[in-house]
């Protein structure tokens, strides 16, 4: 099988996904989106002719954009456009689970720092507003009070740019100082974890200790539904305790998965790849995995 890695950085999760594909005989060919164009008649030559081509683009523009053509010219890609278009844009993920009955945060959309600002009000304090646009658990404020909703409201409206003119604002939920990280292949979960830190954003990349979390039936079943919600593939699924259940508060489609790797006892690169060699057997689509 030939195998296309689109990326934009070859991270720790690249390096291992490309030794295991290469351990198992696989060609890879590595492209950079960076210096790639994209046009109707032809996809890249680079990519031209592998079997299905990974999406590991950081920036949400390459990705989106990326996978879109590479559709348009029947190569098959992970995750697809589709996948690609909501879960880069929070509101999109937001209406996808809702649509889906999958619970999630009480969440308003505001487009101007008048009604951004009623809407926290009527959220009452503390509440979250957080980019549309986003990774990391960056650019988001957790608003303890009146003015530090305006003062931040007024930040964003000073940025300009458009993404900063869509307020995305969420209910505050009291974790129990952890969130739950589970990685899907195919609708099916590969390997979970929590992340704790004593910080309100519990995100490894922020620092969060990750250790190894057996599924139980329910949050197995509700992973399972988000990735269904926003048309499944390779997916990380993040969600938090309530006390009253769990509630999913992010879908990754471009998901890294080295922390999680060192927190279980499961191999996630070779998962990953025991799922990524089925697709091009489906003809582009992504199938289930065997648990």
């Amino acid at each position: 099988m030939e195998v296309g890695l689109l990326y934009s950085r070859i991270r720790a999760d690249e390096k291992q996904l490309l030794s295991e594909l290469r351990d198992r005989g696989h060609e890879v060919t590595k492209a950079d989106s960076r210096k790639l164009t994209f046009d109707l008649d032809a996809p890249p030559a680079a990519l031209s002719s592998c079997d299905v081509v990974l999406d590991r683009c950081l920036a949400t523009s390459r990705s989106r954009y990326a996978t879109r053509f590479l559709e348009h010219h029947d190569v098959p890609v992970v995750n697809t456009a589709a996948t690609a278009a909501v879960c880069s844009d929070k509101v999109e993920t937001s209406l996808a689970l809702a649509a889906a009955g999958v619970p999630t945060p009480r969440t308003t959309v505001a487009f101007s720092t008048e009604s951004a600002l009623s809407a926290v009000e009527s959220f009452g304090y503390p509440c979250v507003l957080k980019p549309v646009v986003g990774s990391w658990g960056r650019l988001m404020a957790k608003l303890e009070s009146r003015s530090a909703a305006e003062a931040v409201l007024e930040h964003k409206a000073t940025l300009g740019h458009y993404e900063h003119s869509v307020f995305y604002i969420q209910q505050f939920v009291e974790k129990p100082g952890r969130d739950i990280r589970v990685l899907l292949a195919g609708g099916q979960p590969v390997a979970a974890m929590t992340r704790s830190s004593d910080h309100w954003i519990t995100n490894a990349a922020a620092g969060a200790e990750t250790e190894s979390f057996s599924l139980e039936e329910d949050v197995e079943a509700l992973a399972i539904a988000a990735s269904d919600a926003v048309g499944g593939g390779l997916l990380g699924v993040d969600l938090m305790e309530t006390g009253d259940g769990y509630t999913v508060h992010e879908v990754n489609h471009t998901v890294e998965f080295t922390a999680l790797n060192g927190a279980v006892d499961t191999d996630v690169p070779a998962a990953i790849v025991d799922w990524l060699e089925t697709v091009p057997e489906t003809g582009g689509e992504t199938p289930e995995v065997t648990a």
